[in-house]
């Protein structure tokens, strides 16, 4: 059985050659280091890319934080790789080793002046608008809004990574830790009795942008759902292939003479494909017939799933 095809994030249109080539370089070379931390930039590109396009940001604006994000985490390239790559918690040494990526990856942009203009998707994109980021502190309007873009996209990314999601059922469990972070703590203490300070819009990160990202998820769940009715489509075709040898087969077994016999036993051969004989076919068929009715159920749960997110609020 032919498996579906589909990757987490929907295509987007900016395509990898338009990079300025010192920026194709550092991620060839971040590539070479750690392979995951470079398809998360790619990911984080993505995401970014098409909220600026929700956030109605213009071309050259979409085309510096699309290029900010994929430079976003270079300055890990200088992170010890048994930091970088350790299985289990880090300790809070090796976690104060891995917060300075930041400022590895401002530096290392800030020297090259090709580079230099990206540098602040580098420095500030674990900021938090509440000031409890990294690795000024900075608040509010203090950090660049490419920056609070990327914090969004970032965050995601990492949760979803972490979380190993090959679906996006259950999706908004992810968006609602996301929410936690868009409400400062007395917010979300004081939520209950209504009680909201002056400062309960300002939490960790842009909830403006945090809403542009729910429509970028449902995209993606969207993109999920038809390439899954695509594949649907496929197994119905194959299932329905041999029903039609399970109808040759019952003609066969009524066919009186051994030359009629023969017709629909090479009626059946020739439907049949590789690996598919007359003694399994059976067997093949229910797996399909399986096989749709699972997919058939995911769609409806991805269905589901969008109804949660467009109740969302943040």
């Amino acid at each position: 059985m032919i498996k579906e095809k589909y990757d987490f994030y929907s295509p987007f249109n900016f395509k990898l050659y338009n990079l300025d080539p010192k920026i194709k370089y550092q991620l060839n070379v971040l590539e070479s280091y750690d392979p995951i931390t470079r398809k998360h930039s790619e990911n984080v590109a993505n995401l970014v890319y098409r909220l600026c396009e929700y956030l109605h940001c213009n071309s050259q604006y979409t085309l510096y934080c699309t290029s900010c994000a994929f430079l976003h985490d270079i300055g890990k390239i200088f992170i010890p790789h048994s930091i970088l790559c350790k299985p289990s918690a880090l300790t809070d040494e090796e976690y104060e080793i891995m917060k300075k990526h930041t400022t590895y990856g401002y530096n290392l942009c800030y020297k090259d002046l090709q580079l230099r203009p990206y540098a602040d998707g580098a420095l500030y994109h674990h900021e938090a608008l509440n000031g409890t980021g990294y690795p000024n502190g900075l608040t509010k309007k203090e950090i660049p809004y490419v920056a609070q873009i990327i914090r969004v996209a970032d965050e995601y990314d990492a949760i979803v990574t972490k979380r190993q999601y090959k679906t996006h059922i259950n999706i908004s469990e992810t968006l609602k830790l996301l929410i936690k972070d868009a409400k400062p703590e007395e917010y979300i203490k004081t939520i209950a009795l209504d009680q909201l300070s002056e400062n309960s819009k300002v939490g960790k990160i842009n909830p403006k942008i945090l809403r542009k990202l729910f429509k970028v998820v449902i995209d993606d769940t969207m993109y999920e759902i038809e390439c899954i009715k695509e594949y649907v489509s496929h197994l119905i075709e194959q299932a329905n292939r041999l029903k039609m040898v399970e109808k040759y087969n019952q003609k066969m077994d009524l066919a009186k003479t051994d030359k009629k016999r023969q017709y629909y036993l090479n009626g059946m051969k020739i439907l049949l494909e590789k690996g598919e004989t007359v003694e399994n076919y059976k067997e093949i068929l229910q797996e399909y017939n399986t096989a749709i009715d699972n997919k058939k159920y995911m769609i409806s749960k991805l269905y589901d799933e969008i109804k949660i997110i467009k109740k969302l609020e943040v």
